[in-house]
């Protein structure tokens, strides 16, 4: 299987859905650029957030402290017209404290009733600043909005707004008084996105922009409404056969049931599951209309394999003692598509 392989051409609607994805493409151009503008030298992790937000999914960055993380989330907000909130997570933040609560009210006839009042997580974009720090028990409220959309209290049941993406962050270096995150949970992060430090350039840029008297602020490119269209749409993109092809072999690759690779089979504790196909095959698609393609391809794939697959594994512990790293399996499944 090749990556330059050719995909198959739009068939889906004819002329009127080609028309509609140039007109999406045009508009996530103007987004790029709004973003651009006010995040310097993180053109990869714009693009992979994007991704997951056209995907329809939740994103996780890992990243030291101050490489603008928290920016991203605020900007992307605004750009795209969405209502952001931000929860810094601690080790006694409670599950109430995201989703909400019930209070009482008494009415000026005396009478008493329960009120149910929203929590941060009702909000469109929800930034969860260090979501490990939270204890299993607030992490596992999360989860439910995360999969579900939408909460439980009381026995009733509370709609998210829509769209609702949650991009949640991670201090790779500190681990002291943290809980990791459980694998069901990570498996709802569509792609895991490593954010590292910017360019000589681009930092050089920063400096000059960010510390003077104006600081700019983005516009609004975009409505929610506009992007719940735009999700709707990258999943009409058409994925050829053998892009398709391409995701079945990676996923299937990488779990020690399926796989045909040795080293797989010695080091891998479990894979990926189905969801991560799923997850790469709506990432492709979003990738391919970020690029001005029409057609997502095999490079797509091998391109999004890491950020997709990467949180999605575990190694043994004898693989882990030799020094093996899940970024050097994935490896391994993306040559197979050369």
């Amino acid at each position: 299987m090749s990556i330059s392989d050719p995909v198959e051409t739009i068939s889906d609607g004819g002329a009127p859905l080609a028309e509609e994805l140039e007109a999406l493409v045009d508009r996530l151009k103007l987004v790029r650029r709004e973003v651009g503008r006010i995040i310097f030298g993180q053109e990869q992790v714009v693009d992979e957030t994007l991704i997951a937000l056209l995907a329809g999914g939740h994103a996780l960055l890992i990243g030291v402290p101050g490489l603008a993380k928290t920016r991203l989330v605020r900007t992307l907000g605004t750009v795209l017209g969405l209502e952001d909130k931000r929860v810094q997570f601690t080790p006694d933040l409670m599950p109430a404290d995201i989703i909400g609560s019930e209070v009482l009210d008494e009415s000026e006839r005396g009478r008493r009733s329960f009120r149910f009042v929203n929590g941060p997580v009702f909000s469109q974009l929800l930034m969860a600043d260090e979501i490990n720090r939270a204890s299993p028990r607030t992490q596992s409220a999360l989860l439910q909005a995360m999969q579900e959309k939408h909460v439980s209290v009381a026995g009733r049941r509370h709609e998210l707004p829509a769209p609702f993406h949650v991009l949640a962050t991670q201090n790779p270096l500190e681990q002291e008084g943290t809980y990791p995150l459980p694998e069901a949970q990570l498996d709802r992060f569509l792609i895991q996105i490593d954010v590292s430090y910017p360019s000589l350039e681009a930092e050089r840029r920063m400096l000059i922009v960010t510390t003077g008297a104006d600081d700019s602020e983005p516009n609004e490119i975009m409505s929610a409404d506009e992007l719940m269209a735009a999700q709707r749409l990258t999943r009409r993109l058409p994925v050829g056969t053998s892009v398709v092809e391409a995701i079945l072999d990676l996923a299937r690759a990488g779990r020690p049931e399926t796989t045909d690779m040795d080293d797989v089979r010695r080091d891998v504790a479990w894979g990926p599951g189905p969801r991560a196909s799923q997850a790469l095959m709506l990432a492709v698609r979003a990738r391919a209309l970020l690029d001005g393609r029409l057609s997502p391809s095999v490079a797509d794939v091998a391109t999004l394999a890491a950020p997709t697959l990467r949180h999605r594994m575990a190694l043994n512990f004898a693989a882990r003692a030799d020094g093996t790293t899940i970024p050097q399996v994935v490896e391994r499944l993306v040559a197979r598509l050369a």
